[in-house]
């Protein structure tokens, strides 16, 4: 955490939120709902969702595990417009530095980051798919998906450090809930501002909320086995696909 005063520190950190909240509500703004552009954008998002949770099955099927691994593919990554949470983020966000702790800010601040990045990497990957789709593709389009042009996409777009820094975010947001997960004072209140978010209209801020609160609290203390089974396993990910391997998706031992 900063060693910032906690006034300063929760200042620059609603900076830092507004930053991402801007550069990720322009990204979606060039591809709206209902556009081909849209609708490429939740078709690759859908497909590297799918590869997740194929890649990390283990810790869905996972008793333990496997909330917060439904939380990671819904609420922080995946086909989902994460939109209308964002429009509640920059609508109420001088509230939200008055009443949160510094840490709930903080992975805040680290979840729309890794949204905004993501944004930003798929954007470049829709492209790149674009100008590679076959020439019976409709123009414009990216055409189908499969593991050969995504690979090849995916060397050609590059950007590692941008992909390590979004494994990274990952390892970030999830430590800083197994702290929060800790706070009963916390659970009481989520449950509190169930009613009056949504009658506020900050329904899916709650939700996202209360979502990751919950998952990380059922994981118990240490969530250390999740979170350092995926960095690890998307990182082995990473080099396959930086290598060109047209085997980079075979199943991989993420514990191991």
């Amino acid at each position: 955490m900063s060693e910032l005063p906690e006034e300063e520190s929760k200042e620059a950190l609603a900076a830092a939120l507004r930053r991402h909240l801007s550069a990720a509500a322009e990204l979606r703004r060039r591809a709206p709902p209902g556009s081909t552009e849209g609708d490429d954008r939740l078709a690759l998002r859908a497909w590297q969702a799918a590869r997740l949770a194929e890649s990390h099955a283990h810790f869905l099927a996972s008793e333990r595990f496997g909330e917060a691994s439904r939380f990671f593919l819904d609420d922080l990554y995946g086909p989902k417009d994460f939109s209308e949470r964002d429009e509640e983020v920059e609508r109420i966000l001088p509230m939200l530095v008055a009443m949160l702790p510094e840490s709930a800010l903080q992975a805040m601040a680290l979840a729309v980051e890794l949204d905004a990045l993501s944004e930003d990497l798929d954007a470049a990957m829709i492209a790149e798919l674009r100008r590679t789709a076959a020439p019976a593709t409709a123009p414009g389009r990216v055409g189908e998906i499969d593991v050969g042009r995504y690979v090849a996409a995916y060397v050609t777009v590059g950007r590692r450090p941008e992909r390590l820094r979004q494994i990274a975010l990952i390892g970030e947001v999830g430590a800083i809930l197994e702290h929060l997960a800790r706070k009963s004072l916390l659970s009481t209140l989520l449950k509190l501002m169930a009613g009056p978010a949504q009658l506020a209209g900050l329904g899916e801020l709650h939700a996202f909320l209360a979502h990751g609160f919950a998952a990380f609290r059922r994981m118990g203390d240490d969530a250390s086995e999740f979170l350092d089974g995926v960095a690890r396993g998307e990182k082995r990910l990473l080099e396959r696909l930086f290598a060109g391997d047209p085997d980079a998706f075979a199943p991989f031992a993420t514990q191991a």
